[in-house]
């Protein structure tokens, strides 16, 4: 059987329209309360636990803390290496076939177990400072190494404060989507009452509903862009993506600003100078690259020095023993006062083999040395005078690094005083508009009351006035921002609480 749908009126489109509408706002609220019962669950950190958990577990802050490390290792060596030295070695092995005798000098067939003990020292009388230099100069190392690290921490604090300040106002956007859907459901239901009383068209009431299912839509991407944002602020913390995590939401009004006045650029740029750690790093590495010219330039001169030691040996060889015996003639005559005597020679009998023992060894080999020495350096490739040059042209690069971030530095200051000024106009032009904006939605509203005026006409100036909130809210926040970008250049920190 063939059926035929039936013809679609005005009437019954604005019918269909209502139901798909009702569909997706039931689809979106629900979706709104999931995210809200989300969120609710989180728990809330501040801007000083942040901060503080960001430096503390970010691998670039712990990679700079390594390599202060490092350098403060290489301190500590090039200081120890001003002191004398001492090293103390022993020796012991088993000898066998032809070998030179440790404690007599003398080669023998003979097998036997041998020990030796040796002290040796030695000290530095005057090499031209070169290692007073070279420990001042790892010194300054040291120290830039840690105003790095500090850098590097205040880097991190500063990206910390923008994605906070980012997450605030995208959570202003929220409330302000809230209100906006809470004035749409005011009036769609107004609006519905005079359209059942048959004092308004159902276009106006339809026209209401697509407008509520829009801002269902704005709250729930404004909510999601919040999430977004949460995400991208744990990954900048290196806190794992599935941990609850929400910040606290001080209100705009409560976060200081200081006043424009008292941030005049040359002002804040002399401040940053003796402020900002990375010009502190500059200073402290052409301070070290000084002392390592020092340093090389004397590695050319002769130095002296003064050395010392004490040494001693013990074998095990048995010794053989006599004893005397009886005198033998030898056959020479030695004529005294006209009579002939014959010479006799004492002789010895072996009586045995005796072990010396190790103490009286080591007091009879006992041996002392004391010294001191030159060292003239004539030709070694030129490597001490190339040094000392690569040195020299080291220190030049880093007085033009420091020149180059000096300038950098004033141009940054001036910049950003120049876009505070312009951000504070902004603002204040903004606030107008919003002023503005609400004045024109007060008339519009009363003309709609008094059916003078269409309900697109109505949803297009309340539009008008949310754009403008939304660009008020924007300009507030980026004046903020660069209020607090020139406190930081300023030396004060990042502060968003009293």
């Amino acid at each position: 059987m063939l059926r035929l749908a039936p013809r679609l009126t005005p009437h019954n489109r604005q019918i269909k329209l209502h139901l798909q509408t009702m569909k997706k706002f039931c689809f979106l609220c629900f979706c709104t309360v999931l995210l809200l019962a989300y969120v609710s669950g989180q728990e809330k950190w501040s801007i000083v636990r942040c901060v503080e958990y960001a430096i503390q577990n970010n691998i670039s802050v712990r990679q700079a803390d390594l390599q202060a490390r490092f350098s403060e290792l290489n301190f500590i060596q090039s200081k120890a290496s001003q002191l004398p030295s001492l090293n103390v070695s022993a020796s012991t092995g088993y000898r066998f076939g032809r070998s030179e005798n440790p404690t007599t000098g003398v080669l023998e067939d003979n097998n036997f177990f041998n020990l030796g003990m040796q002290v040796q020292s030695g000290v530095t009388l005057f090499n031209w400072f070169s290692r007073k230099n070279n420990r001042e100069a790892a010194r300054f190392s040291w120290e830039a190494d840690k105003q790095q690290t500090q850098k590097i921490k205040d880097d991190i604090a500063l990206n910390v404060a923008v994605a906070y300040l980012q997450v605030l106002l995208a959570k202003e956007q929220v409330n302000l989507s809230k209100v906006q859907l809470e004035q749409t459901r005011e009036q769609l239901k107004a609006t519905r009452k005079r359209v059942d009383a048959g004092a308004l068209p159902e276009l106006n009431a339809a026209e209401l509903e697509a407008q509520l299912a829009r801002d269902s839509s704005s709250l729930v991407s404004a909510e999601s862009n919040v999430q977004l944002l949460l995400l991208q602020m744990k990954a900048l913390l290196n806190l794992d993506a599935g941990v609850a995590f929400d910040i606290e939401a001080p209100s705009l009004e409560v976060i200081p600003v200081e006043p424009l006045a008292n941030l005049q650029p040359e002002d804040v740029y002399q401040m940053a100078l003796r402020s900002l750690p990375q010009q502190r790093v500059n200073a402290l590495r052409i301070q070290s690259a000084k002392k390592s010219i020092e340093a090389s330039r004397a590695a050319m001169y002769p130095s002296f020095s003064a050395f010392g030691g004490l040494g001693t040996n013990y074998v095990n060889i048995r010794v053989p023993q006599f004893v005397p015996g009886p005198l033998k003639p030898t056959g020479a005559t030695v004529n005294v006062n006209g009579t002939d005597y014959v010479v006799q020679a004492p002789s010895f009998i072996l009586a045995g083999e005796k072990l010396i023992p190790l103490g009286t060894q080591f007091r009879n080999n006992f041996a002392q040395q004391i010294g001191i020495g030159i060292s003239v350096p004539v030709f070694n490739g030129r490597g001490a005078r190339t040094a000392w040059e690569r040195n020299k042209l080291t220190l030049q690069q880093l007085m033009l690094q420091k020149e180059q971030d000096e300038l950098k530095l004033k141009q940054d200051i001036y910049k950003a005083y120049q876009d505070a000024v312009a951000a504070l106009q902004k603002y204040q032009a903004d606030e107008k508009a919003v002023t503005t904006a609400e004045k024109a939605y007060y008339y519009a509203q009363k003309r709609y009351d008094l059916n003078l005026l269409s309900a697109f006409d109505l949803i297009n100036s309340r539009n008008n006035l949310q754009r403008a909130k939304i660009q008020a809210l924007y300009s507030r926040y980026d004046y903020v921002f660069k209020m607090k970008l020139l406190e930081f250049y300023k030396g004060q920190g990042l502060r968003l609480t009293q």
